[in-house]
């Protein structure tokens, strides 16, 4: 009796086992059907007979998006995109380098308040737009960068072009995915354009692989063996490849939702509008620096112009914000920042400040000692040029700003909003949101509310203290070809106020900060805070073909003309007329100026007086050039040139200049 009630037990574990290892069993089979991708095709056939790709997917999304323009350089892995956007009519443009296409998506991102659209190759062609992306991302500009990539089967086995594309653009990029099958073409893309326009915008990217972007028939052709094979492991194989073709194309043509996600764009709270109101309404010298996040969706820039006046406080205006007011208008200051903000009372940074054009070398300064005994407010510098309200270099970490003063500071990232703010500042107010509507909201409350006049006059009168400062340098005789002061002084007089000003370049393009206005608001296209060279040709581009009615201008240094030179012939190719001046002083002067002086060489930095406009015309533009022998013709040739442009023709100033001591002392680092 007792062996078999000791047997018993052992009975009952043998079905119990076998119960567990056939679930096990089944779970594992039904996890591996699910991995395969078996389920989904019992419900979701293949149209083996469809000649439709996946590219058609991508441009069905762009459209319903409402973009216009997709720049790119031609690459096998993304022939199909490409072409599905030509045939629905959206421009594609294709460039010379892979930058100057992301660089020219910036520009649209900018200018529209959409999103910009690049598509390039797998590799090499994403490689080279990872610094426009980088400048895209610090200047928080919402891009979308479209890369191929080898097919998912071959990635990670050596295939042409094939690198860790994810992992190289996840740090740059608020949104990155991989698209695995044709089906996600569309949901991803959705997402990444609400993600690009979301909180603080950003540059965005999503990989290709070329199996999800070619035909079924194509695609079968080059993963499946023509021919049976022989062998188990051979059918077994090829039974694999069959169902990795069937599960990139199940359900590829199903209709799905393709038009914009909602974004999800932070707004101050009403408690947080209510304080800033009653800090400003017992300032007496209030001062607002406004920047380029001011500007971007939803509050339209004349509403915001609108606000601002009707606020009646002296702004200064950065980025984007430029020309926010027009010119010469009696609450915009442009000069001597780094004073007005010491003196001011209640200091508003609202989506970031002009540029800082005071900062001293850091190592050592060829100006005399009676100009470093203390902040040189009045010295121009280096033009840097600001994206977001951030105390970093461009505001001296903060050591800009009063201990005195009450900073209220506003801005989509609260990170970047608070940067060192325990070391050299600390804001009274700090509000996470979004800029115009936070301005329109505080002026609402503030209807009424009126500054002391003599504030606001003390400021126009150290304006035109500078403004005289500049004539006379102006005037002042340089050893050789143009002074480049009066060059820029009569390029403002020449400017149409329907102008788009580009600017790429280090002294030149610093030295033009200070004398040429925007024309009006998203008229002013700059780098931002990366402080990107070779910016000019992708900007303007972009620029000119979202505005064409526009006359698009771009400031060059020589040096960072040379990024920019080849793109001429895209210019001719697609019919982009833009007038592009280069002051000429045959080096890199922006670093030289303190290079010298400081350690007594002028390595790497002299170029040639170059005959750009020649090169510029072997590329089919039009070249003129300005040297002291046309000293009393500048504006003749500056209207040369616009008329050249409104013919249709991409024109090259070439412009020989000296040099002068207007930036001494100005930051290369």
């Amino acid at each position: 009796m007792e062996t078999l009630a000791a047997a018993a037990p052992a009975r009952s574990f043998f079905p119990s086992f076998l119960l567990l290892a056939c679930g096990t069993l089944v779970a594992a089979l039904l996890g591996a059907a699910h991995w395969l991708g078996l389920f989904y095709q019992l419900v979701h056939k293949v149209d083996k007979a469809s000649i439709q790709h996946g590219g058609e997917n991508v441009a069905a999304v762009l459209r319903a998006h409402g973009v216009r323009f997709l720049f790119t350089l031609v690459g096998g892995h993304i022939s199909p995109l490409l072409v599905a956007c030509e045939k629905i009519g959206i421009r594609v443009v294709d460039t010379r380098h892979e930058v100057t296409a992301v660089f020219a998506a910036d520009a649209v991102a900018r200018l529209t308040g959409t999103v910009g659209v690049a598509a390039v190759t797998a590799g090499p062609g994403l490689t080279n737009t990872v610094t426009a992306v980088k400048n895209a991302q610090i200047a928080q500009s919402p891009v979308l960068l479209l890369g191929g990539a080898a097919s998912t089967l071959l990635q990670n086995r050596g295939a042409l072009q094939a690198i860790d594309q994810m992992s190289l653009f996840r740090p740059l990029c608020k949104f990155c995915a991989s698209v695995r099958r044709v089906r996600d073409i569309v949901p991803t893309l959705r997402l990444a354009m609400a993600a690009a326009q979301s909180g603080t915008p950003g540059p965005v990217f999503v990989e290709l692989p070329i199996d999800v972007l070619y035909p079924y028939f194509m695609v079968q052709k080059e993963m499946v063996p023509t021919k049976p094979p022989k062998g188990l492991m051979g059918r077994v194989v090829s039974w694999y490849l069959e169902n990795h073709l069937a599960n990139l194309f199940a359900g590829a043509w199903e209709p799905q939702p393709e038009g914009p996600l909602p974004l999800d764009i932070p707004q101050a709270s009403p408690q947080q509008v209510q304080r800033c109101m009653e800090i400003l309404s017992r300032a007496k010298r209030p001062l607002i620096v406004l920047g380029s996040q001011a500007l971007l969706p939803p509050t339209p820039a004349d509403r915001l112009r609108a606000a601002v006046e009707t606020l009646g406080i002296p702004c200064f205006l950065g980025g984007m914000a430029r020309g926010l007011l027009g010119r010469n208008h009696p609450l915009h200051i442009r000069q001597n920042r780094s004073a007005a903000l010491k003196k001011a009372d209640v200091v508003l940074l609202a989506g970031g400040p002009q540029p800082l054009s005071s900062l001293q070398a850091p190592f050592c300064d060829p100006a005399p000692p009676s100009q470093l005994s203390h902040h040189p407010a009045g010295q121009p510098g280096l033009v840097y040029f600001m994206e977001g309200a951030v105390c970093d270099f461009r505001l001296s970490y903060g050591r800009v700003l009063s201990r005195s003063s009450k900073i209220i500071i506003v801005n989509r990232n609260r990170k970047e909003m608070l940067l060192n703010s325990d070391m050299f500042w600390k804001p009274q107010e700090a509000v996470q949101g979004d800029v115009g509507s936070f301005v329109v909201k505080l002026v609402e409350g503030l209807k009424g509310q009126t500054w002391a006049s003599d504030w606001a006059e003390e400021l126009r009168e150290a304006d035109r203290q500078k403004e005289q400062a500049f004539r006379e340098k102006a005037l002042t005789p340089v050893a050789q070809h143009l002074n480049p002061v009066r060059v820029l002084q009569l390029v403002e007089e020449t400017l149409p106020d329907n102008s788009i000003l580009v600017v790429d370049g280090g002294d030149f393009v610093g030295t033009a900060a200070h004398l040429v206005q925007s024309r009006g608001p998203l008229r002013w296209l700059d780098p931002g805070a990366f402080g990107t060279l070779g910016v000019g040709a992708g900007f303007a581009l972009g620029a000119k073909l979202c505005r064409p009615d526009a006359e698009v201008w771009c400031l060059f240094g020589d040096g960072a003309f040379g990024y920019s030179l080849i793109e001429f012939d895209t210019f001719v190719r697609h019919k982009i007329p833009v007038i592009a001046l280069i002051g000429n002083d045959a080096g890199w002067t922006q670093i030289s100026r303190e290079q010298v002086p400081c350690l007594g060489s002028n390595v790497a930095c002299g170029l040639a007086y170059t005959d750009y406009h020649k090169a510029a015309m072997g590329l089919g533009a039009q070249g003129l050039l300005l040297s002291r022998e046309k000293e009393d013709q500048v504006v003749e040739v500056l209207r040369d040139a616009q008329q050249q442009c409104r013919d249709g023709h991409p024109v090259v100033v070439n412009i020989l200049i000296g040099r002068t001591d207007f930036r001494d002392g100005s930051i290369a680092v």
